[in-house]
């Protein structure tokens, strides 16, 4: 029987782009987290059965941690070859992801909440199963509100 533990994240290499958001594992592959993101005020409440990523970008959005939430899939040393972290939750548990970004555990769903003020970079929630994939971006104000240097969720 497998037994699946939390993982520390690395610090990986992100590309923001008009297509959507590529990460680099510090092996080498790529992921792509496919379309813009959609705004959405925290706490963000994931849908029942989705694989929950969610990813931390430093100020200059060009690096940045990936967190996997309650994935028991992969095993422990492939994620830490890969440089993506994993926190495994109980249920009704809440713990940091990282400084200002915490996720609470409800039976099927999870709660993302942010603390603006905290956060550096940009805070993107992805939601994907083998049918669908969801990206959202957290900010704690409105869109407009927060000064940005792009024309959307995403640049170039």
């Amino acid at each position: 029987m497998t037994s699946f533990s939390d993982v520390p994240p690395d610090t990986l290499s992100v590309r923001l782009t008009e297509g959507g958001i590529a990460v680099e594992y510090l092996d080498g592959r790529e992921v792509f987290y496919h379309g813009v993101p959609e705004q959405a005020t925290p706490p963000h409440g994931t849908k029942p059965g989705k694989d929950v990523h969610v990813l931390v970008t430093d100020d200059t959005e060009t690096s940045g941690i990936l967190v996997y939430v309650d994935e028991r899939a992969t095993e422990s040393d492939i994620l830490e070859s890969s440089g993506v972290g994993r926190i495994l939750l109980d249920n009704e548990e809440r713990r940091s992801l990282f400084a200002g970004v915490e996720a609470t555990r409800d039976n099927l769903t999870y709660k993302i909440d942010i603390d603006d003020a905290m956060i550096d970079g940009r805070v993107f929630v992805f939601e994907e199963d083998q049918f669908s994939e969801h990206a959202y971006e957290l900010t704690a104000t409105e869109q407009g509100d927060k000064p940005s240097d792009s024309d959307g969720p995403v640049s170039s």
